[in-house]
């Protein structure tokens, strides 16, 4: 994180992009986000970028997976609650802060749009592709609590998640997890994809 800082002091954030691959693509996440959090936005580009979750093909069942996935925004969503009362309940002014301070990184990360290349049929990335969907649906239905379940609070801020992307899906057809996860297929010449404006 330090180079990264450094290069910006000497070139300046507008003159520096950050790319990763896989595990690459996580480290210049955390990398982006940091700067962000000191007001620097470096354009960034993600490939094939690690989604921490449950695969969906674990879960063949839609219904299952989607019932599964909605208890589990629930239990986010009354588990930060339950946790704001008892802070309140404790210390009403650290509770403000801390609000304060999750709705200013949470505004700050708004205004940085990385760039995601996700293929469907790579397990450890595809979480994206459902986690921007289910967040616009959200965001549609129940603007009230769609940002509260992303981002619950400051301290347990997970790495991976993003409240706004700029998400490009692989649509041509991979046929193994290699070629689903590789970097080439980026740049082949028939790619086939589309991309989508999170916000």
């Amino acid at each position: 994180m330090q180079a990264v800082q450094n290069m910006v002091a000497l070139a300046g954030a507008s003159n520096i992009w950050l790319t990763g691959h896989s595990l690459g693509s996580a480290i210049a996440l955390l990398a982006g986000k940091n700067m962000v959090k000191m007001h620097s936005y470096i354009e960034t580009y993600l490939f094939n970028p690690p989604f921490l979750s449950v695969p969906k093909e674990i879960i063949p069942n839609e219904g299952l997976w989607q019932g599964i996935h909605l208890a589990s925004t629930v239990i986010r969503v009354g588990l930060a609650r339950a946790k704001s009362l008892y802070q309140i309940r404790r210390a009403k002014q650290f509770d403000q802060v801390t609000n304060q301070v999750t709705n200013q990184v949470t505004a700050l990360l708004s205004l940085w749009v990385p760039y995601l290349f996700v293929n469907p049929g790579d397990h450890i990335c595809s979480g994206y592709i459902r986690y921007f969907e289910q967040r616009k649906s959200m965001q549609e239905r129940l603007p009230e609590i769609s940002s509260e379940s992303s981002f619950p609070n400051a301290d347990s801020e997970s790495l991976h998640l993003l409240p706004s992307a700029c998400l490009t899906i692989n649509l041509g057809y991979t046929p193994h997890f290699k070629r689903a996860h590789g970097i080439h297929q980026w740049w082949d010449p028939n790619f086939d994809g589309r991309s989508e404006h999170y916000r």
